[in-house]
């Protein structure tokens, strides 16, 4: 091959090479493009610190759950690194004592009714789970939603007498209440 023919294959493969490289370096900067944002969402609930570290998924036209999402397995929230819920206090999620500290967050979707996971395990790929590392599980609330959401939320809000964990997207609320216990101290 020779002319035209391979010029046009070398400038190609000098494309491939430069966004090769390009790519590589955003990564060493800790700026890889990513198509689910990563943030993470703060409250102060009854004294207790909240933070729930996760990427953000949309939508994107796709049925979320029973589709992309199916029922009856179990799925973290979010994308990339795992879902992070971060206490300087204890909660209560009913029969279930969460003691400050670090947790991964799981579900259990089903149609009707959803489980909580509250995992041990920190700073796996969200598709990694370990269920010798579950602290436990707690039923979940679930409400429709309208109109849809587009992008995954999760976070911690006030609720009754203490505050609910809770998960929208589509058309999908669903949210376990919590208490913070009193005179439970930071790490």
């Amino acid at each position: 091959m020779g002319g035209p023919g391979r010029a046009a294959v070398l400038i190609v493969a000098a494309v491939v090479i430069a966004s090769g490289a390009a790519a590589a370096a955003a990564r060493s900067r800790g700026q890889e493009a990513r198509l689910s944002p990563h943030e993470s969402n703060h409250a102060t609930i009854d004294g207790a610190h909240i933070t729930i570290t996760y990427g953000r998924p949309f939508m994107r036209g796709r049925k979320i759950f029973g589709g992309l999402v199916p029922f009856d397995r179990i799925w973290m929230p979010g994308a990339d690194e795992a879902t992070i819920l971060q206490t300087d206090r204890a909660l209560d999620f009913g029969h279930l004592h969460v003691p400050a500290g670090s947790y991964s967050l799981y579900t259990l979707p089903a149609a009707r009714q959803w489980q909580l996971i509250i995992n041990r395990q920190t700073g796996q790929w969200h598709t990694e789970y370990d269920q010798s590392q579950d602290l436990g599980r707690i039923p979940m609330r679930i409400e429709p939603l309208s109109p849809p959401v587009e992008q995954l939320l999760i976070q911690a809000v006030p609720h009754d007498s203490g505050g609910a964990l809770e998960l929208r997207w589509e058309r999908t609320l669903v949210y376990a209440p919590f208490s913070v216990e009193p005179g439970a101290g930071g790490r």
